[in-house]
């Protein structure tokens, strides 16, 4: 049987491109299978520049916790391709299995009959069949790149849109500002549906309050219609419909503080649903998003970890995200004081330097590698120096294991605290490693 695998690298070679922002080849497949779109469950549609996923797991694990089946629709994978197709139980929702995958595939590739598309336009034409062909309550819809010309922007009245930190990545592709970067994102707005937005940078607010007004569409704005904070170690939750004091989330650091609180707002915004509180406080301590500050206190790799020590995980790949992250680790340090190794591997295209200034004065020491199969990939090289150019000692290694192998040369005291980042890409390939995949 021809692996998910194999079927995603033969669907590679239809378009020379990997990404190539257009809805015209979706139209055209959506055309040809018939029009899956207009059959799905009702669709929450999600957009933003980082904590997409995580504000995606919390609605998920608060509407099932309610109840409610929900598919979800998320990229890039960590691990399996599957990871990107959940859809709904009784319960928990489960990854579509290879059988379902491939057949869907399959349909959307004859339908295609040939023509360019890329890889992304016919997993979300998979995706689409997947989800009409199932039962649901709600559909979870995460946006590939941007907005307006993303392959998942072919649902005509979703339930809501909600648009995430926007923040500067893909500037290639979407603009080389903030504001314009945001006007990309905004591109899921849809006339008179409720759009829930989280904390922006004021240019990208600008932009997404300009198209909303355009488009008539009411918004809930975060700080001005409704707050999330951290209180005593709790989640407060307070718009006009009341307050919610729920405990923390279980997914770490401030900042799920607020990726949780657009969950809860974009919930309470859509008339229709009815959560009860009792659900609210469920799902944020259930909810799961792997890769996310995410401690990995078993498997291969944590067993190469310094006598002692802790290895943490998390796919932040750009300034925003780093930022987050360290305001995590600072508050980890406080629990716990250790010092700080970097295990870090990134992509070409992304803003190392940036990336690596949110941790200078934080990291004690910084180990480079590359990221295997990744063409794209910085060299270990190139990361150490932007390291060292910040102050921060670092030296380059041929892998993950070479690379926590290495710390226990460091003469650190007490056991370090090791965080593996930097990419996606290579969070995958440390879950991989460790022999814990996501399930």
């Amino acid at each position: 049987m021809t692996s998910i695998d194999q079927v995603v690298a033969r669907l590679t070679g239809l378009h020379p491109k990997r990404i190539d922002l257009s809805l015209d080849r979706m139209w055209r497949i959506l055309a040809a299978l018939d029009h899956p779109e207009r059959s799905l469950p009702p669709v929450i549609h999600i957009a933003g520049t980082n904590g997409k996923g995580s504000t995606i797991a919390f609605m998920r694990a608060i509407l099932e916790a309610a109840g409610r089946r929900v598919h979800a629709y998320t990229s890039p994978h960590l691990v399996r391709f599957n990871e990107r197709f959940r859809l709904a139980g009784p319960g928990p929702g489960t990854l579509v299995s290879d059988h379902a995958l491939a057949e869907a595939l399959a349909q959307c590739e004859r339908a295609n009959a040939d023509a360019p598309i890329t890889v992304f336009e016919i997993t979300t034409a998979a995706a689409l069949l997947l989800f009409a062909r199932n039962p649901a309550d709600v559909l979870l819809l995460e946006v590939g790149l941007g907005g307006r010309l993303d392959a998942t922007n072919v649902v005509e009245r979703p339930l809501a849109t909600v648009i995430t930190p926007v923040s500067l990545d893909h500037a290639e592709y979407l603009g080389d500002s903030l504001g314009k970067i945001a006007t990309e994102k905004a591109g899921i707005l849809k006339n008179g549906v409720p759009a829930i937005i989280a904390a922006q940078p004021r240019d990208a607010l600008a932009a997404i309050e300009r198209a909303a007004a355009c488009l008539k569409v009411p918004v809930r704005i975060a700080g001005e219609d409704w707050i999330a904070t951290e209180e005593r170690g709790r989640l407060v939750y307070q718009d006009e419909d009341g307050l919610l004091d729920l405990p923390a989330p279980r997914l770490f650091g401030r900042h799920q503080f607020e990726n949780a609180g657009v969950a809860i707002a974009a919930l309470r915004a859509i008339r229709g649903i009815d959560v009860p509180a009792p659900a609210f406080e469920t799902g944020v301590m259930k909810a799961d998003w792997p890769a996310r500050m995410q401690l990995l206190s078993q498997g291969k790799l944590a067993a190469l970890v310094p006598t002692g020590g802790e290895l943490w995980l998390d796919g932040g790949h750009n300034p925003h995200g780093a930022h987050a992250i360290a305001n995590a680790l600072a508050d980890l340090e406080e629990r716990v004081s250790r010092p700080l190794i970097l295990v870090m591997g990134m992509l070409a295209t992304k803003d190392c330097l940036g990336f690596l200034k949110a941790f200078a004065g934080l990291a004690r020491h910084v180990v480079a590698v590359p990221i295997r199969d990744q063409e794209k990939s910085l060299s270990a090289d190139a990361i150490a120096d932007a390291a060292r150019s910040l102050g921060i000692p670092a030296h380059a290694s041929g892998d993950l294991p070479s690379a926590l192998m290495a710390t226990r040369t460091f003469d650190v005291s007490p056991a370090p605290r090791i965080l593996i980042t930097g990419s996606l890409y290579l969070a995958g390939e440390a879950l991989s490693a460790n022999g814990t995949p996501p399930e």
